[in-house]
């Protein structure tokens, strides 16, 4: 369906669209009128160690100078005594009826807390938040006289941050405006393209019945149509989604949508409404044998549902809520993602053009990396989006030895080595593909060298981690020759890269040395933040804390999307992620199961490895929580249940016997009389 018809639809089914637009309006104008501006005021504290304990080497008698991770544990038990409900009620009559947070402060190691007040009385806010500081150190010495420590071991509050003036925070109010006007308008629009697939039903039942009315033949138009006449398939609407995803850094988002709302994210869900208007108006049915995607997603989809639910029942703060409404908003583009590629796409020729456009894109990214690296800086500092903001606080060049860790126009370096590594079996079997043997070496293997070269430059476990899983999966399936020439590309690549960038094998091979003995900094700051999560999860086993709602600014970094899964979904979107992986992994199998050709058994393999990986380093990093790599695994996900449709279709196909001919009955033979 093209632009144009729809268009044409909304202006003929105006009766909905007008009043639901207007309506829609006035409600947010309405909102922006009565709802006042809500003020925030923050403080922040420190927790000193006792005077005993700072006069031994080397503080040599400065408390402050042992304010070390040793007193995070205290500083967990202050922030839940504060959000307690007795601390509630005793601060309520102390004044303070505005809602109040207590966490640790972001990108903190140390026992530094931050806390803060809403409200919308400007002065009352700053009086609220001087007595919640006031309170914060007369409950950490109330715990200690009830422990009945010693006077010389007692742990002591320091402000470090005087309470703010209050600033205004208008963002939420902007939120419910848009939310309001964005329901209106998404609802008139379902409903027009609703009834106009109904009057097209009905139409055709009719039609039946009836003669059709002779037309006269009309000449041909060659002119081209114009841009809103074009047709728009599911392939031309995920390639704008790779552009914007691929090409815009994915830290760069609207503000009031946060980190979900990058310009990719939003232009998939508009995605899903052009799904839906076509679906609706009759005009594309989902393709057959691809329904395992869709089945995944809803089972995903129940544990986000029923976390939002746990989230919407619990005392959670404002910033949690707020997080939940981006969580379903992340989901939904996550289901735009899966149900384009699978449902969306009709043609295999035009699903194989999808593919061969994301590893050309991909390989442009990882192009971008071997300019950081080399640079030692990030080119997606220098991009500045009117509009579009950074959701992701202290991005700045990153470092590990004597390298820079390259990100591209990701997030992370992470982000990038993740996304790298789940994109590289496609690109291997791209080369591969006899359909491709005519093309030049540098355009079939490009993609190859600059996405497997940049693996190694990122100096990250999850990156080696991802390369060797491929070469695991791929490479033994290959036949000898192919598999014994891979293998000494690799061992000469390893030479390569000690000769070209001295020390980046050594500083690798070390992390993996640090991991082993756990000796390593970082190994031992995610140690310790497994048993910080423990508690979080005790309190929610089953439906989570919420999805989304686990956020760094609120809470910490958990390294993993599986701690991270659970804290926020529970034990029930632990069961639906891991049906996710198996999901993607189910498809490279039944795909290289069901092939008929070697080169759809190589593009199943690639399915297979590639969900193996995304499986394996998400334990590694909060994977799902990095817009490029999760738009990815969820656009892989939908194509591979797409494939695996195309086959079984090729394979029932073969199966159904060729109709038989009757038997000729046989000619009479004429016989001479004599």
């Amino acid at each position: 369906m093209s632009l144009g018809e729809i268009w044409a639809i909304l202006r003929r089914r105006w009766y909905f669209m007008v009043p639901f637009t207007v309506f829609s309006l006035i409600g947010g104008a309405y909102l922006y009128v009565t709802v006042p501006v809500s003020y925030e005021s923050q403080s922040s504290v420190a927790l000193l160690d006792s005077s005993a304990v700072s006069r031994l080497a080397p503080t040599f008698g400065n408390p402050i100078s042992n304010a070390g991770g040793s007193l995070i544990v205290t500083a967990d038990v202050l922030i839940r005594t504060l959000e307690s409900s007795d601390a509630a009620k005793e601060l309520h009559g102390r004044g303070v009826t505005d809602p109040y947070t207590a966490g640790f402060a972001p990108q903190s190691e140390s026992p530094l807390l931050m806390l803060s007040v809403t409200g919308t009385d400007r002065a009352k806010v700053l009086k609220e938040t001087n007595t919640l500081t006031t309170f914060a150190g007369e409950q950490l010495n109330a715990l200690q006289a009830a422990a009945k420590v010693p006077p010389a071991y007692l742990v002591q509050t320091a402000p470090v941050v005087l309470p703010q003036t209050p600033v205004a925070e208008s963002k939420s109010r902007y939120q419910n405006i848009a939310a309001v006007v964005i329901v209106g308008v998404v609802s008139a629009f379902l409903l027009s393209i609703l009834f106009e697939g109904v009057a097209v039903v009905r139409r055709r039942r009719v039609g039946k019945g009836t003669a059709p009315r002779p037309q006269k033949a009309r000449a041909p138009n060659r002119e081209r149509p114009g841009w809103l006449n074009r047709r728009v398939d599911a392939t031309a609407i995920l390639t704008v989604y790779l552009v914007l995803a691929f090409f815009i850094p994915s830290n760069l988002a609207l503000p009031a949508l946060g980190g979900v709302g990058t310009p990719a994210n939003v232009f998939a869900l508009l995605g899903l409404l052009w799904y839906l208007a076509t679906w609706l108006g009759g005009r594309v049915l989902p393709a057959p044998g691809t329904r395992t995607a869709r089945v995944a997603m809803c089972g995903l989809g129940l544990a986000v549902l029923a976390a939002y639910i746990a989230d919407a029942l619990r005392e959670s703060s404002h910033q949690e809520l707020l997080g939940a409404d981006r969580g379903l908003i992340g989901f939904m583009v996550w289901v735009s993602l899966v149900v384009l590629t699978s449902a969306g796409v009709q043609e295999r020729s035009r699903l194989d053009v999808l593919m061969r456009r994301m590893v050309v894109m991909g390989s442009v990214v990882a192009a971008i990396g071997f300019y950081d690296f080399f640079a030692a800086t990030n080119i997606a500092d220098s991009f500045h989006i009117p509009g579009l903001r950074t959701s992701v606080a202290q991005v700045s060049v990153m470092d590990r030895g004597s390298f820079t860790r390259p990100r591209s126009t990701t997030a992370q370096p992470l982000e990038f080595g993740g996304m790298l590594a789940i994109l590289v079996p496609f690109a291997i079997q791209q080369a591969f593909d006899p359909v491709r043997r005519h093309l030049h070496v540098l355009r079939r293997w490009g993609p190859v060298l600059l996405m497997a070269g940049a693996l190694p430059l990122t100096v990250s476990r999850t990156s080696i981690i991802g390369m060797l899983l491929v070469a695991l999966v791929m490479v033994p399936r290959w036949k000898p020759a192919r598999r014994w020439a891979a293998i000494g590309v690799m061992a000469a690549s390893v030479a390569v890269f000690k000769v070209l960038i001295p020390g980046l094998l050594g500083t690798i091979t070390a992390l993996f040395a640090s991991f082993l003995s756990n000796s390593d900094s970082s190994t031992q700051a995610r140690t310790v933040k497994y048993s910080a999560i423990v508690p979080y999860l005790k309190e929610h086993p089953l439906f989570g804390r919420g999805f989304g709602t686990f956020t760094p600014d609120l809470y910490f970094f958990t390294d993993n999307q599986y701690m991270l899964t659970l804290a926020e979904m529970g034990a029930l979107g632990m069961v639906a992620l891991l049906a996710l992986f198996i999901t993607g992994i189910h498809h490279g199998g039944a795909v290289r199961r069901l092939a008929r050709t070697e080169s759809d058994r190589e593009l199943g393999q690639a399915f297979f490895a590639s969900s193996l990986v995304a499986l394996v380093i998400s334990a590694t990093f909060d994977s799902l929580s990095f817009p490029m790599f999760a738009g990815m695994f969820f656009l892989l996900l939908g194509a591979g249940a797409s494939y695996l449709g195309f086959v079984r279709r090729e394979a029932a196909t073969d199966a159904v016997p060729a109709p038989r001919k009757a038997p000729e009955a046989p000619l009479p033979q004429l016989v001479e009389s004599r």
